[in-house]
């Protein structure tokens, strides 16, 4: 049955739709403002500083899980660890990932929105504020419901056509151009007058800025950007050949994620410091530099336009990934409609978003938990407990459930590098892991 299964059509397209699920609201929208909130280029240096050390050696941990499974991954767990209940890691996966999507898709919303109105010529305008427009998308309960109705929509239908056809043919053509309109918003951010000192802000450290609950962010970072922890890459890569070297596939996914976060620094801190506004503006950040950014430059809406698009695209490509394991755990292997349970998920991820859709602003603004709405709650939940936890789980099962010899045959498949890497990414997933996940979580519950 499992040669039955889909594949990836080739490694490009394997690493583009990796990349796709990666690189979205995490390197785009969540980055940039995390940052400015958390003393710029000491944040990004952290957060290069766990991506390579631990996100990419969790990033490999989960690629080999998924092709030596060669299942999603909730029967991944159960097949390489019968008779145990490791299967839990993968509904762990599945309902982080539901989690992720109840405020994951009212971001997606706001891009679809943003968009539309682009478009239509209704962003860049005269005598427009757009901290104020933003204000009104997030806190207008129709706006914020049709935007997170038609998100879903699309995801359900690409979702609908599989692997190939569906996620892979998307991500093969809209990712490259991502990067293109990220290049040239990065050279007009840095042609404004003013930018040098949103350059320092992000590249010239200033550790004294960091505090504790940065170093918190920084990590739980790493991991949203990447998109493990939740077991996504396990369902990912269980549709991957054998002629594809994981360790070089996880590490271009990284390096594209740490460039597309460069860009997203370099194309909103310039802008930030040359246009006056505060690089602590939160998650409006991205909605109120962009149009200002493009109104400066000619055809600006038709800029905007396009680069909305595609970080629409970017976005919708990692909303593939987070729906694709919960589709997948409900289709594998069983005699289930893909089109059906695609319906029934991306209905059930409407209804379970509608509360953090309408605390942005809107009628349940008000209400509290732990000091944060309804939005940023479910935010911090996923990112600084959910993740953290699976992604430590993961470290233990690589290296202590699941078969060594399995593991050591999943990391040397078509691998060109020197057979020391396996050594060291074996000690980096046996000590250093799940070390710094134990000292961070203390962190977070007060104990450290």
């Amino acid at each position: 049955m499992a040669d039955k299964r889909e594949q990836w059509s080739s490694k490009i397209g394997f690493i583009l739709s990796s990349a796709g699920a990666a690189i979205g609201l995490g390197a785009i929208w969540k980055f940039p403002y995390v940052a400015g909130m958390n003393g710029g280029a000491a944040f990004f240096l952290l957060f290069i500083l766990f991506t390579v050390l631990i996100g990419l050696p969790m990033l490999i941990s989960e690629f080999i899980i998924g092709r030596g499974a060669k299942r999603e991954a909730v029967t991944a767990y159960r097949r390489l660890a019968p008779k145990s209940g490791w299967n839990k890691l993968g509904m762990l996966g599945v309902v982080g990932c539901f989690l992720l999507l109840t405020f994951y898709c009212v971001v997606g919303g706001w891009v679809l929105i943003y968009t539309i109105l682009s478009v239509i010529g209704k962003v860049i305008d005269t005598g427009v504020n757009y901290g104020q427009l933003f204000g009104q998308v997030t806190s207008s309960p129709s706006i914020t419901l049709l935007g997170l109705a038609l998100y879903l929509l699309i995801n359900i239908i690409v979702l609908t056509f599989g692997i190939k056809n569906g996620i892979e043919k998307a991500s093969t053509y809209m990712m490259p151009l991502l990067f293109i309109f990220f290049i040239v918003l990065v050279i007009r951010s840095l042609t404004l007058d003013g930018a040098m000192e949103g350059v320092r802000f992000f590249l010239n450290p200033d550790f004294s800025s960091i505090t504790s609950d940065g170093i918190l962010y920084a990590l739980g970072q790493s991991f949203f950007a990447l998109a493990v922890g939740f077991s996504c890459m396990v369902t990912y890569s269980s549709y991957l050949g054998k002629d594809v070297s994981i360790p070089s596939s996880a590490s271009s996914v990284v390096v594209m994620n740490i460039f597309v976060s460069l860009l997203a620094g370099l194309a909103i801190f310039p802008a930030v410091f040359a246009l006056g506004l505060e690089p602590t503006e939160g998650p409006g950040l991205l909605f109120v530099v962009l149009p200002t950014v493009f109104s400066q430059i000619p055809f600006g809406e038709l800029f905007l336009s396009l680069f909305l698009l595609l970080f629409l695209f970017a976005t919708l490509t990692s909303s593939f990934s987070l729906l694709e394991i919960i589709v997948s755990a409900f289709t594998d292997g069983r005699n289930r409609s893909r089109k059906s349970v695609s319906w029934i998920s991306g209905i059930a991820v409407f209804i379970a978003g509608i509360p953090a859709a309408l605390s942005m602003g809107g009628p349940l603004s008000d209400i509290v938990i732990f000091g944060k709405n309804i939005f940023d709650a479910t935010d911090f939940l996923v990112s600084n407990i959910l993740l953290p936890l699976g992604n430590f789980f993961i470290a233990i099962f690589i290296i202590y459930k699941m078969d060594r010899s399995l593991v050591e045959q999943q990391f040397r498949l078509a691998n060109t590098y020197s057979p020391a890497l396996y050594s060291i990414w074996t000690f980096l997933m046996k000590w250093i892991v799940p070390i710094v996940i134990i000292i961070v979580y203390l962190h977070t519950l007060g104990l450290f």
